[in-house]
């Protein structure tokens, strides 16, 4: 029995990942931390390693409630490495320390300790350190989010901010108002019953205390899910105010769908290959 935050308690039928790209290379469980759980894959193309390139590298945070989840789910990697590295992307995917060992706080460290491994590392691996990208999906894009909403966390794990995120379908953005409002136990098991606490946790409030623009954002989200749509519109226009560069995007796609679809054909995958050709475009020509 698998969780995710939008099916909230689902089983899925287990599902063989599409094979890897012809020359991938993986290195697998590379330890970013002493706990068994900080450990991350890292899936480079063969048209890094041919080409000496400096690649782009896409970071992948899985899902699962923050109690459940793993980087070798097959809806975590498969169709992304599939679609972007063929394109000449390096794909990390990280686990973290899950509860009832870390709070979602904690992981949140852990997800900014595990970018401060690829910013480190990923020039060695062919990659291109100022072309990293954290995509995250549920549980993880609240993780991302909150590494990229609070510089001091992140700081404090020696991470500088991603060149761009993808978030994709969390409803959980605004943790004061999941928890002031009706909410599922795995809330109150996740973040407690302090309003304090649900500040440090929510990304909202913790990009208010933004100094510097955040990274550029796209944020994917359910138009099933009234909350995640309306979280990701608000969380959008934070950043916005903030001096960030961030869109939402709902479409018509169940929460699980959204990640499964990742990398097949279809607009979730169109949304963000124009964010990512818009993030990376080269500067425009001076005029004559």
């Amino acid at each position: 029995m698998n969780r995710d935050a939008g099916g909230w308690l689902r089983r899925r039928e287990a599902a063989e990942p599409p094979p890897h790209p012809a020359g991938t290379r993986v290195d697998a469980d590379l330890a970013y931390g002493r706990w068994p759980a900080q450990r991350l894959d890292v899936y480079r193309p063969a048209q890094a390693q041919a080409q000496a390139q400096s690649a782009p590298v896409l970071v992948v945070v899985h899902g699962g409630a923050w109690i459940t989840g793993d980087k070798q789910q097959p809806q975590v990697v498969g169709h992304k490495l599939a679609h972007w590295g063929p394109k000449g992307w390096i794909v990390v995917a990280i686990n973290y320390r899950r509860l009832p060992w870390a709070d979602p706080r904690e992981q949140a460290i852990d997800v900014a300790r595990a970018l401060a491994y690829v910013q480190r590392e990923a020039a060695g691996w062919g990659g291109d350190t100022g072309r990293i990208v954290v995509l995250g999906h549920s549980t993880g894009a609240h993780l991302a989010a909150l590494v990229l909403a609070d510089t001091a966390l992140a700081a404090a794990a020696g991470c500088v901010a991603p060149a761009a995120a993808v978030l994709v379908d969390s409803a959980a953005l605004d943790v004061v108002e999941v928890m002031d409002g009706a909410h599922l136990p795995l809330h109150d098991r996740a973040f407690g019953d302090q309003r304090a606490g649900w500040e440090l946790a929510s990304p909202w409030h913790r990009a208010a205390t933004l100094q510097a623009a955040p990274p550029p954002v796209l944020l994917l989200c359910s138009s099933l899910r009234e909350d995640s749509t309306r979280q990701s519109e608000r969380f959008a226009a934070r950043l916005v105010e903030r001096g960030g560069r961030a869109r939402s995007v709902a479409l018509p796609l169940t929460h699980a769908e959204l990640n499964e679809q990742l990398g097949q054909p279809g607009e979730a995958t169109n949304q963000v290959d124009a964010f990512l050709a818009e993030c990376f475009a080269p500067p425009a020509a001076a005029a004559g």
